[in-house]
């Protein structure tokens, strides 16, 4: 099949217009991570400093997601898209001039939070706007062709990030990536949205934003695994988040293993993503959960380190965990919750997703001291484990659909 030819993903000229943005606004946001790293540390700043810097930007992400998500079904999705991208362009154009040595710290970090107000607002509605760009039955592979260039910055963003602090300094390397998060508003405004369809007459903005809450109550499904994931990735993924630097580096004297084993990790999940476009699946959510599984592959290579291959293995295999997600996840809410009601849904999804991580990432360090490292690599994985066959047992779950009501 020719790649434009009628009837591909291709050829619907919304959807393409949109992962182009997607595609210019990643290898803008990869580098953003090592310019500020860069910027921070060569200001005297230390690894604390950092990393309250960067938690700034996830809390308030979590904190702002529930209005994104009411203004993401108010307006068009295309304008708010493009509202969120241009106002964190002007804010990391700002910080070519707020990041000078002798510029205090808290600078940096507000416009980090304000960049995490965009993150929230752009989540919400790039989910919600692929139902009026593509047909339901062409969701499952636009969602991943759109994932698998998000995936792929976290393999190949170090690189862009690492060239361009090398070739123009840090500072310099916000002003790329500026330009990238506006140059991409171009192709989103020659999308011609499907706006009109589902509307309905607005209630006031807190009933919109608790309508949602009780949109993600009554499809019981969607809540059981958004509190399942939200749980899971507070104390799996926090875990090997935090112990793989630490581990591989005390195991192996590098960090080579840990850069190495984050890319399989992204890399598995590329892989699972496209093999579940190709395969027909029958149960979806119960394939998602079961495979979802695989996580614990980390958690366990951690607590047995025997080789570095041996840990970069395990995290390409464990990354065949994601891949289940990103082909039915969103596909499954877009087919499923009405579409005026799907930004705010897609909100509450990022909201509990992120919202524990930095809890569970600060627990780690006294939970290993309290149970020991071993110890508590393995109770995390029997944990998940544990979580995921429970989790089974919810109304709708097994097909990601709420089963028919019986008279």
């Amino acid at each position: 099949m020719k790649l434009f030819e009628a009837g591909s993903l291709w050829s619907y000229r919304g959807y393409r217009l949109f992962w182009y943005n997607t595609t210019i606004f990643v290898i803008g946001a990869s580098a953003f991570p090592i310019a500020l790293a860069v910027t921070v540390l060569d200001a005297g700043g230390t690894a604390t400093t950092l990393g309250l810097i960067l938690g700034a930007r996830v809390l308030s992400a979590v904190l702002f997601a529930p209005f994104a998500g009411v203004w993401s079904d108010r307006l068009p999705r295309k304008q708010v898209i493009i509202a969120s991208d241009l106002f964190r362009a002007v804010l990391v154009f700002g910080m070519v001039f707020i990041s000078a040595p002798k510029l205090p710290h808290f600078l940096l970090a507000a416009a980090v939070f304000l960049m995490g107000i965009g993150d929230a607002f752009g989540m919400a509605s790039a989910g919600a706007i692929m139902p009026s760009l593509l047909p339901e039955d062409k969701l499952p592979a636009g969602n991943v062709a759109r994932g698998i260039v998000v995936r792929s910055a976290t393999i190949i963003g170090p690189g862009i990030g690492g060239v361009s602090v090398f070739l123009i300094g840090g500072r310099l390397t916000f002003l790329f990536t500026a330009i990238a998060f506006a140059a991409g508003t171009y192709f989103l405004t020659q999308i011609k949205e499907d706006i009109n369809s589902d509307k309905k007459a607005r209630e006031p903005f807190m009933v919109e934003m608790r309508e949602g809450l009780r949109t993600v109550w009554e499809i019981s499904w969607i809540g059981a695994m958004i509190v399942m994931a939200s749980i899971q990735l507070m104390v799996v993924l926090a875990a090997e988040n935090v112990l793989l630097p630490v581990i591989t580096r005390r195991e192996f004297g590098t960090f080579t293993a840990f850069a190495l084993s984050a890319a399989a990790f992204s890399i598995g999940g590329v892989i699972s993503a496209i093999a579940c476009i190709k395969l027909k699946i029958k149960h979806q959510g119960r394939f998602c959960v079961l495979v979802w599984m695989l996580l614990v592959i980390t958690t366990l290579a951690l607590a047995f380190p025997i080789s570095q291959s041996f840990v970069v293995i395990a995290y390409l295999l464990a990354g065949f965990s994601v891949g289940p997600w990103e082909a039915f996840w969103n596909s499954a809410i877009q087919r499923e919750v009405p579409r005026e009601l799907q930004g705010r849904v897609f909100s509450i999804d990022h909201m509990g997703s992120a919202g524990l991580m930095p809890l569970g990432m600060v627990l780690v360090g006294p939970a290993v001291t309290l149970f020991g490292e071993k110890e508590f690599l393995i109770g995390a994985s029997i944990f998940h484990v544990l979580i995921c066959l429970l989790v089974l047992v919810v109304p709708g779950v097994k097909d990601m659909k709420m089963p028919p009501k019986t008279s």
